[in-house]
């Protein structure tokens, strides 16, 4: 009757038959089970232990190991098992879950291979090297055990392809981050960035996420010919918010708001009663604009120019002559400086007069006239 017993059990087990089996021994390149109600013994082959290469079975199962396994073939002493199969089945109905809902879920890197990754999710998942960062990598070397987060982007079960992305969740985070920081940005706000890109009519600074455009005339007080002579990409820099366009995603940022002005502590600079240098800027009918700083011009009035009446400023000045000037009054507060080209010039008319007059000449001149009052005297 055990005899009997045994051969219907035997006869019982098909290929495709899902059985659960017991490890009770792992040899290097195979695996014995026990299968509950059988006295065949079980086996699975390295090759049915899993979806990824593996070197020894030991890196797969232990012995005790509880495992869910598929029938592969039917020996007169032996069950020739697959746990690779279940697993997949498995994976597969989860897989295309995961997939349908864009669900971003964690793994580990199992292997790097040529072209980029592979994890294992009960199949065999590859992550292309172009989509494992939005960067460029040229050495993934380091990336074997490590834990990313990846979304499906490519599933085919009756091909066995599964492809998978890490860069597309990297580029969900900065996307979300970026409309967080577009929602939060305030016109007026000062903040610290990165200079990306240089380009003929300003730079790109990052500010956390999103670039924003420093115009070349935010760039400095001063004028800028070329931006590179200003900043370097890579520089860090501070900004100040000058406008935000949500809805074209557009940030205008100056560099030159964040800087004291040309006309900071021009009291101290430019003192009352100080002579300076400077380039005289335009010409006006009621006097001359000359420029004493970078950004810093005062105005010279007609009346200020010359001892001699002139009808206008060009009678005795051009644009671009450089003079000195001496200051009359300074407003910082109100960025005026009133400035004297006269002043000077009366300076070196003086020292004209003193220098025509010698002492020589002088003494001279009196001792003629004490000699004529000695002869009034003696007579």
């Amino acid at each position: 009757m055990t005899e009997d017993m045994n051969q219907v059990e035997v006869r019982n087990f098909e290929v495709g038959d899902k059985v659960t089996g017991q490890v009770t021994k792992v040899e290097e390149k195979q695996v014995l089970v026990n299968i509950q109600g059988s006295k065949l013994d079980g086996i699975i082959p390295i090759s049915e232990l899993s979806s990824l290469h593996v070197e020894k079975a030991s890196d797969a199962v232990s012995e005790g190991d509880e495992l869910d396994l598929e029938v592969l073939k039917v020996e007169e002493e032996a069950l020739v098992l697959s746990k690779r199969k279940v697993d997949a089945e498995k994976a597969w109905d989860v897989l295309e879950l995961k997939f349908k809902s864009g669900e971003i879920f964690e793994t580990e890197v199992k292997d790097v291979v040529k072209g980029g990754l592979v994890v294992d999710l009960g199949v065999r998942g590859f992550v292309p090297a172009s989509l494992v960062e939005a960067h460029f990598v040229e050495d993934f070397s380091d990336y074997k055990g490590k834990h990313l987060s990846f979304k499906i982007v490519e599933l085919e079960k009756d091909k066995n392809r599964l492809i998978l992305s890490h860069r597309a969740v990297v580029e969900a985070e900065k996307g979300k981050k970026k409309q967080n920081l577009l929602e939060s940005l305030q016109t007026g706000q000062v903040m610290e960035g990165t200079v990306q890109r240089i380009t003929d009519f300003g730079a790109f600074v990052d500010i956390g996420g999103i670039d924003g455009l420093v115009h070349i005339s935010q760039l400095s007080h001063e004028h800028v010919d070329k931006p590179s002579d200003v900043v370097n990409e890579g520089q860090k820099v501070h900004v100040k918010v000058l406008n935000v366009d949500r809805d074209n995603e557009r940030i205008s940022l100056s560099i030159k708001e964040t800087q004291p002005g040309p006309w900071a502590d021009i009291s101290s600079k430019a003192p009352k009663g100080s002579t300076l240098d400077g380039t005289v800027k335009r010409l006006v009918s009621y006097g001359a604009f000359v420029e004493v700083f970078p950004g810093v011009e005062g105005l010279v009035h007609i009346s200020q120019i010359a001892h001699k009446h002139i009808g206008t400023p060009h009678e005795v000045l051009k644009e671009g002559q450089a003079i000195k000037v001496k200051v009359l009054e300074v407003n910082e507060q109100e960025q005026r400086l009133s400035l004297s080209i006269k002043e000077l010039l009366e300076k070196e008319a003086d020292a004209s007069f003193e220098y025509e007059l010698p002492e020589e000449s002088k003494g001279f001149q009196l001792g003629e006239m004490i000699g004529d009052q000695l002869k009034n005297l003696r007579k």
